[in-house]
């Protein structure tokens, strides 16, 4: 559940809010990967931190959420898509439903939104790559099974 600070990219989370999944919309600009899509909290990598430093903080600038690390369900690597040999991590984390009111968009973004989960992975707007990966994380932790 807590990889090791291998050389990465950065991390992303796939966060439960409730049975709802969180996602951001990026904003529409030139100049950055996936303008205009749902995104999943999660960012790049900061100094020497590990992947759920990476993806604690960048949860906290993006949604205004701390990401405690018992609400982390599981943890896989991924290759990166923009360079070869390196990598990034995807982690499953669940807050209660509740946290909802806690959430703040940061400065980037356009908006938030609760999503469920096979919503997200069908939306025409959603991040291809992230839609696979999230379903298959939720599916080993057997908390969606696609119906």
């Amino acid at each position: 559940m807590h990889p090791q600070a291998v050389d990465f990219l950065g991390a992303k989370v796939a966060l439960l809010i409730g049975d709802k999944l969180l996602v951001i919309l990026r904003d529409d600009i030139p100049g950055i990967v996936w303008p205009g899509h749902w995104d999943l909290p999660g960012g790049g990598r900061e100094g020497t931190e590990t992947p759920f430093e990476t993806v604690a903080r960048e949860t906290r600038e993006e949604v205004g959420l701390i990401l405690p690390q018992g609400s982390v369900l599981s943890c896989q690597q991924h290759p990166a898509e923009t360079k070869p040999g390196a990598v990034v991590f995807l982690f499953l984390a669940h807050l209660p439903a509740h946290t909802a009111a806690d959430i703040r968009l940061g400065d980037e973004g356009q908006m938030w939104q609760l999503m469920a989960p096979q919503d997200y992975a069908a939306h025409p707007l959603r991040i291809p790559h992230f839609a696979d990966r999230v379903l298959g994380i939720m599916a080993e932790n057997s908390l969606f099974t696609g119906q």
